[in-house]
């Protein structure tokens, strides 16, 4: 799950970062319009602190329209894990506006992303609205979940779940850089069966627990030119051991962007 511009808010299996990104200069320009385009490769597609891939490697690559104006438009898909019967691949589809300000040190963007598994057996797509900004080297983020398809329904990604996320990136001699990020999920079905407690009656009891959770991170990454960006990067969450995988994860990653 995964938006080249909202970067580390959103999702940190991949290197493409907000700040890069601003800075990117697009291959392909027709008058004030442009077209770019990325590919690369992550031994572990995280987002927002939770393998998406079963903590193995992932392709990944995307195409962005983008206007002088402020509006752009993308497609974005990688290979997923999500067990037996379920998808394989995820397809992202956004669109945005990035406000123009007077201070050019400062930024402030609108996004929306629907999510889409085409492959899954059942109907786990989603859709958020989100708006982000910084300043410097500081960035920070929310998106809301407008919608969840049907096996979303009163639970996790459906309408009212809330993602905030932050990050800081430092720039390091010799076109390395130096990032930590963070982010916290606030589901609005929170509730996760985790278990059943058998009554002396013969009853049956559920045991849930909130799904709720913290994320953190670092990176250190390397522009090397037209070989394109290589980074190494620690992550974990803070969920429930029993609904999360929450042990340190280190992941590497290469992109090239076109």
């Amino acid at each position: 799950m995964k938006t080249q511009r909202f970067g580390l808010l959103a999702a940190s299996g991949s290197l493409l970062s907000a700040s890069s990104l601003l800075a990117a200069t697009p291959a392909l320009a027709q008058g004030p319009w442009a077209l770019d385009a990325n590919i690369g490769a992550v031994s572990n597609y995280i987002w927002r602190g939770v393998s998406q891939s079963g903590d193995s490697a992932a392709v990944q690559g995307g195409l962005d329209a983008s206007h002088e104006s402020g509006f752009y438009a993308g497609t974005w898909a990688s290979n997923v894990d999500f067990g037996p019967g379920g998808a394989n691949y995820e397809l992202d589809l956004y669109l945005g506006y990035d406000f123009t300000l007077p201070d050019e040190n400062a930024s402030l963007g609108l996004n929306t992303i629907y999510y889409a598994y085409p492959d899954d057996g059942g109907n786990i797509d989603f859709w958020e609205i989100g708006i982000s900004g910084g300043y410097g080297v500081f960035s920070a983020g929310i998106q809301y979940t407008v919608w969840g398809d049907k096996d979303n329904e009163d639970t996790l990604f459906d309408q009212g779940d809330l993602y905030y996320g932050a990050a800081l990136d430092f720039p390091l001699p010799q076109d390395f850089g130096f990032g930590i990020f963070g982010g916290y999920y606030d589901f609005n079905h929170d509730d996760v069966v985790v278990g059943v407690i058998e009554q002396s009656d013969g009853s049956v009891l559920e045991r849930t627990k909130s799904a709720d959770y913290w994320h953190w991170g670092a990176t250190v990454s390397k522009d090397a030119g037209q070989f394109g960006t290589f980074n190494f990067t620690y992550e974990q969450n803070g969920g429930r051991g029993e609904i999360y995988d929450d042990d340190p994860k280190f992941w590497v990653g290469w992109l090239k962007e076109f």
